[in-house]
């Protein structure tokens, strides 16, 4: 019986096996999480967790779209699989939440680049559940950079440092 739970649980990755599918999860987690630990250092309103949540999604809907491309759905020339569709609805969605963030205030607009940030941790996870994990890692390192410093850059230049 154990034996058949285990393999319920993992025969079912006919296109990304399951260790690569939790490489790619994983690595989505560390580096969304990264861009979020940034964000939650500026006590911004999306941190941490849901920089995480939403990295993870998006690599979430990027395997669960490759092992989907590969099941049979009626005859093959009916078929009709387009990657790209799946991207634009993880674009979608994750634009969706980070316009939640943004508000004006006083005349002022505010939390742009942390809704910014929460887009990009969704092409991060797109990128990993791609299995394109050095590119997701490039881009966090970059993210990180663009945010920490620049964003020093800024506060400086306005007196608040």
């Amino acid at each position: 019986m154990h034996e058949d739970l285990i393999s319920e649980l993992t025969s079912n990755f006919s296109v990304v096996s399951f260790g690569v599918t939790a490489l790619r999860l994983l690595a989505a987690t560390v580096l969304a999480g990264a861009v979020g630990l940034e964000r939650e250092w500026q006590s911004k309103p999306a941190g941490l967790r849901t920089h995480i949540l939403v990295g993870i999604a998006a690599c979430l809907f990027v395997v669960i779209g490759q092992e989907l491309a590969d099941m049979q759905f009626g005859d093959q020339n009916e078929q009709r699989v387009d990657p790209f569709r799946l991207i634009e609805a993880v674009t979608a969605g994750v634009a969706f939440l980070s316009a939640g963030l943004i508000f004006t205030s006083g005349g002022e607009v505010r939390n742009i680049t942390t809704g910014a940030s929460i887009w990009l941790a969704g092409a991060i996870g797109v990128a990993c559940g791609a299995g394109e994990i050095a590119l997701a890692a490039l881009s966090a390192v970059i993210v990180i950079a663009v945010l920490s410093v620049l964003g020093w850059i800024e506060r400086r230049a306005k007196g608040h440092d």
